[in-house]
């Protein structure tokens, strides 16, 4: 079957299945024909002659650090979504946290064997502005900014200082759990806010009431030892994921510490493990769902209108208070 065969079969011209199948204008009562013919014969038009004709491959290469955490899975839900509503596909590449597998990725992506790309990001470097900046495709920025490009990310800061407020409600001796300040969203902005909130409330924020893990629950309970060696007043920690959260209430568990009588802890991220918890955890609530589809709705716009201006969009999050504060 090929769209002389279908256009023969429904009485209308190749022009107008080839419109139908480009999402072209076309009448109602064609489309609804065309529509019937395929169905009944379940022809799919070739993938590879639909590139060649168009010099657009459909797809849309997705770069992510990693696939087991449940924020950037419900990014790429978001993303998959509203791309499939146009007919498009994702091509994920996931690079284990390693920036030079993000740049290998990046530069296969730029010689158009994609017609956009997304990137869910953490840090970047020189190499990766310079990447960016020269790249010929359209790109979205999904989790930080970046000037120059369209970027759709989060209230960090005002999340971090709203939910280290809630804790100065019945605490004072407050630490924070970070990851590294490279990561300028989760690293930097989120300790941003818990420094703010602290400096409101007058208490200054000394280098022994934070350290610095990575994003793992192992992470987070080394360091909550060390937090608590060096800052052994302690009475309450906010973490800057929620999986450093339950790591940091192991720890508390381990050393006969309440929480959170004793330490009240907090997290970012409303994750599902944050909520299955004993105690559950008090956490920010982000629209990574969301977060996705208005990447993929930017990245259309861009395909369809090549000179539209660049985006910066910035979500809004809940506090979600539970029983760990």
């Amino acid at each position: 079957m090929n769209i002389g065969d279908i256009a023969e079969m429904a009485g209308v011209s190749r022009a107008a299945v080839s419109r139908y199948l480009n999402n072209g204008y076309i009448s109602a009562e064609k489309k609804e024909r065309i529509q019937k013919v395929i169905e009944e014969t379940g022809y799919k038009p070739s993938v590879m002659a639909q590139t060649l004709r168009t010099k657009k491959t459909k797809l849309i290469g997705v770069v992510l650090p990693r696939i087991n955490s449940d924020s950037i899975s419900s990014v790429v839900e978001g993303i998959g979504n509203e791309l499939s509503k146009s007919g498009y596909e994702m091509l994920l590449a996931t690079t284990d946290n390693q920036p030079d597998k993000e740049l290998e990725y990046l530069r296969v992506f730029s010689k158009n064997r994609v017609d956009g790309v997304i990137l869910i990001a953490t840090v970047f470097t020189k190499e990766h502005k310079k990447i960016l900046k020269e790249m010929p495709l359209p790109c979205v920025i999904v989790g930080q900014t970046l000037a120059g490009k369209s970027c759709i990310f989060h209230n960090d800061y005002d999340a971090g200082r709203k939910l280290t407020g809630l804790i100065l409600k019945k605490r004072r001796h407050i630490g924070y759990i970070s990851v590294m300040k490279e990561d300028v969203a989760v690293g930097q902005r989120r300790w941003e806010g818990y420094r703010d909130a602290m400096g409101q409330a007058s208490i200054r924020v000394e280098d022994n009431m934070t350290v610095t893990a990575d994003f793992s629950i192992q992470s987070g309970y080394e360091k909550m030892r060390d937090l608590m060696d060096q800052y052994p007043e302690i009475d309450g920690v906010v973490c800057a994921t929620d999986r450093i959260a339950v790591g940091a209430m192991r720890y508390l568990k381990e050393c006969k510490k309440k929480v959170p009588e004793d330490v009240a802890v907090a997290g970012f991220g409303d994750n599902i493990i944050s909520s299955v918890t004993t105690p559950a955890v008090t956490t920010v609530h982000f629209h990574y769902h969301e977060s996705g589809q208005r990447a993929a709705d930017v990245i259309l716009n861009q395909l369809n209108h090549p000179d539209k201006a660049t985006v910066e969009m910035k979500l809004g999050f809940e506090v979600v208070e539970r029983e760990s504060t």
